[in-house]
């Protein structure tokens, strides 16, 4: 039977490319901010011209998309979300000079205006990728994609799994799906091709990893660590809104309860959206302990959520309220994401070497477990 094809076929990789490329934005702007604090809003290109860092962003965007058209292997893809990332981020972050007839840098609802753009690229990205099934199409069309490996001599056992289960919920009576699978199977895993210097560093990162992933407690060691920031960040994030301008008298006093109650009630839009947020970044923390019962990568994946949403979303709020701070909240949140996504990385590689066992006769009864 004839499968519906659809004009608009998904990238599986595009999540975690798109996330990369907001992650980078953000922090642009936070450190762009930052930098023009400290150095007393410099103005480049002497008395006559300015150029603006909406022109450096313009440009970086430019040189995504021509990196992005121009090449195929994952690297230069990732590198793509980067710089066009940043060149968003000093795009966007000139936006007040673009709503005002007075070209003002420092227009106040220009901060909320940034939120929400980053808000609705979020919700887009999310609405994409996550609202719709995948199609027999979709899952055949990145099947080729992780093929596309082996070409380059750069097919590790996690891309063969991953590829294998894509083509289980492919078409199969497609013509291609076969001697894909006969590929696949017929190969041995490649070992990645890069650079010496770089193999060696990924090797010790993993080997790293593999020590303490397997040291006892290591599991509750990680939920402490997330569960103790989680509440670090709201206790701070509380003292912020409830505590400062009080003073410690007034905190002290049996009527402080009431007063902050009070203020509750007084919230902005803002504060209110930062409170949200944080919120959100919590639940994603418990589920990710919930989960770790089961999975590893399933509660590093809820973590990894937790971290996003709090350089996305909290991270925006904390640097107009408390910059140096809050810079060095970003530096620790990017810190731990590279952590987290080392770790998936590592744990998913683990799974898919546990199942090369199973690969001949999985082939044979084109059979398997859904990827998640």
């Amino acid at each position: 039977m004839k499968t519906e094809r659809r004009i608009f076929i998904r990238s599986f990789e595009a999540p975690d490319l798109l996330e990369l490329f907001l992650v980078a934005s953000v922090s642009t702007v936070l450190l762009v901010r930052l930098g023009l604090h400290l150095t007393g809003y410099p103005s480049v290109g002497g008395d006559i011209l300015h150029l603006a860092h909406v022109l450096w962003g313009g440009l970086l965007m430019l040189a995504a998309l021509v990196i992005a058209l121009s090449f195929l292997d994952r690297p230069t893809l990732r590198l793509a979300a980067i710089a066009g990332g940043v060149g968003f981020g000093l795009f966007v972050d000139e936006i007040g000079k673009f709503v005002t007839a007075s070209n003002d840098y420092f227009f106040q609802p220009a901060v909320s205006i940034i939120y929400v753009v980053f808000v609705c690229l979020f919700l887009v990205v999310h609405t994409i990728h996550r609202r719709r099934a995948n199609s027999p199409e979709e899952y055949l069309l990145n099947a080729l994609r992780e093929v596309q490996e082996l070409a380059r001599s750069d097919l590790d056992a996690r891309e063969r799994e991953r590829a294998l289960e894509y083509l289980v919920r492919s078409e199969q009576a497609h013509p291609l799906v076969g001697p894909l699978r006969g590929a696949l199977v017929s190969v041995e895993p490649i070992p990645w091709g890069g650079p010496a210097r770089w193999r060696r560093a990924r090797g010790r990162i993993r080997e790293a990893y593999r020590r303490l992933a397997t040291a006892p407690g290591f599991d509750a060691v990680v939920i402490a660590f997330f569960v103790g920031q989680l509440v670090l960040k709201l206790v701070y994030g509380a003292m912020l809104i409830f505590v400062v301008g009080f003073g410690w008298r007034e905190v002290l006093d049996v009527r402080f309860l009431g007063r902050a109650a009070e203020r509750m009630v007084e919230l902005s839009g803002l504060e209110v959206a930062q409170l949200a947020a944080s919120g959100l970044a919590g639940f994603f923390v418990l589920m990710g302990v919930v989960r770790m019962r089961y999975s590893r990568v399933a509660a590093f994946r809820m973590f990894e959520r937790a971290i996003v949403t709090s350089i996305l979303l909290v991270q925006v709020f904390s640097f107009y309220s408390e910059q140096f701070a809050a810079l060095v909240e970003l530096v620790f949140n990017l810190t731990i994401l590279a952590f987290v996504r080392a770790a998936i990385g590592a744990e998913e590689a683990r799974e898919a070497a546990a199942k090369e066992a199973l690969i001949p006769a999985r082939a044979g009864t084109g059979t398997s477990s859904a990827h998640a």
